[in-house]
């Protein structure tokens, strides 16, 4: 077994030690000046082979995934990341918070760290901490960007952890998730906290199951800006071809509002929550955008080719209270259950129309139930809303909405 420290491992994993340093040029511009030298050790770490693991979901691996987490960031050379973590196949037992990844206080600054797994259902991480309360499994505090993760799964073995925390006032942003899936029950997925480009996420293909007490991805943790004259930058996150099928809970939750485009997949929460909650009753919603105190926010959020399935009158797609912006939903279906008793009366898509907006837009939907629009009380007059060659299934346009029907207005639409 290698020795616990980054510098001893890299000492182990000898390789090459020299890369001069130099200019490169390029078509666009000049490279900046590289210094120092390459660090010693290989570019690929085994958690197994070479960190002591064990994968076998009853030993505490908590000590080997840090020790590899060590490894890399002691490989960090003129801020760029030089190392690949390898979790072969096998289920992993991980009770340390931050065991994944523990950069804490800004101190690292950093560009390009992945973890690499097997493939869904077969590198599985179970996340169990003897205490839920702010437990994260991977903790990234202004530090690396460029982060990927790959063809990996998260089980949340003590209910109520949370996975992923991000705070970032310019540093923590681009992170990849590629074939990867959650499941168990969690206070956070993604929780997003500062402000200032705590952005540029993408996550394709994968299956966000379980259950979610807050929600998988939270935008503006504290809801408390660093400077109330800029901006909030919680902008880009795209979801691609995803399989969002989880028990209850919010899929995505930005109060401070973002710039978020969700791209083809089924969404479904399977069940309801356990008991009521303070913050959101009974509902799960799949896109819950409050009003934040969030300074001149972009307001951003398109969905397009999805399939969602309302299969109680607590499931809501959206619910949206942005003060401006847009909304847009293109070519998506959520009349699976329109058959269905409950789905007259049920309202899953919800709006507060202000002055500004949000500008809200539907084109080629099916859609079941009716849309509530209630003003904000910040006046304005005239529609805010628009629906183009829509199917409405349980109701004609007259009786499609409900509250303020004069916001709204539909073009080339068929109902019942």
């Amino acid at each position: 077994m290698l020795a616990g420290t980054a510098a001893a491992l890299a000492g182990t994993l000898a390789g090459c030690d020299t890369a001069p340093a130099g200019r490169q040029t390029s078509d666009d511009a000049e490279a900046p000046v590289v210094t120092g030298h390459k660090p010693k050790g290989r570019d690929v770490v085994d958690v197994v082979a070479d960190c002591g693991a064990k994968g076998d979901g009853r030993t505490d691996d908590s000590h080997a995934f840090a020790r590899a987490y060590a490894y890399a960031a002691g490989r960090v050379w003129d801020h760029i990341g030089r190392t690949v973590i390898d979790v072969p196949a096998g289920t992993y037992l991980i009770r340390a918070p931050n065991a994944l990844l523990n950069a804490q206080r800004g101190k690292l600054k950093a560009n390009g760290l992945r973890f690499r797994g097997a493939g869904k259902r077969m590198t599985q991480l179970i996340f169990a901490p003897h205490r839920a309360e702010d437990a994260y499994l991977c903790r990234n505090e202004d530090s690396w960007a460029n982060v990927m993760f790959e063809q990996l799964g998260f089980a949340c073995g003590t209910p109520g952890a949370s996975f992923f925390y991000s705070y970032s006032t310019g540093q923590a942003q681009d992170y990849r998730f590629t074939e990867c899936e959650w499941t168990g029950e969690w206070t956070y997925g993604v929780a997003l906290d500062g402000s200032n480009t705590n952005s540029e996420m993408r996550w394709d293909a994968c299956r966000v199951g379980g259950a979610y007490r807050k929600a998988f991805l939270y935008s503006g943790l504290s809801q408390n800006s660093l400077s109330r004259t800029q901006q909030d930058q919680f902008l880009n996150y795209w979801f691609n071809d995803m399989k969002v099928e989880y028990s209850w809970g919010n899929f995505l939750e930005f109060p401070y509002g973002g710039s978020i485009t969700c791209r083809g997949g089924s969404y479904i929460v399977t069940g309801s929550r356990p008991e009521h909650s303070p913050d959101y009753g009974r509902t799960s919603t799949f896109f819950r955008f409050p009003r934040g105190p969030h300074h001149d926010s972009v307001q951003r959020f398109h969905a397009e080719d999805i399939r969602f399935e309302v299969r109680t009158p607590d499931t809501v797609v959206i619910d949206c209270a942005w003060d401006s912006g847009t909304v847009h939903f293109n070519d998506c279906d959520d009349t699976a259950n329109a058959f269905k008793p409950f789905a007259q009366d049920s309202r899953p898509h919800r709006y507060r129309i202000g002055g500004q907006g949000p500008l809200v837009r539907y084109d080629s939907c099916q859609l079941s139930g009716q849309h509530s629009y209630e003003p904000d009380g910040t006046g304005g007059a005239g529609p805010r809303a628009r629906y183009d060659m829509c199917r409405l299934r349980n109701h004609p346009q007259q009786d499609f909405i409900a509250g303020s029907g004069d916001r709204v207005r539909f073009v080339d639409c068929v109902g019942p």
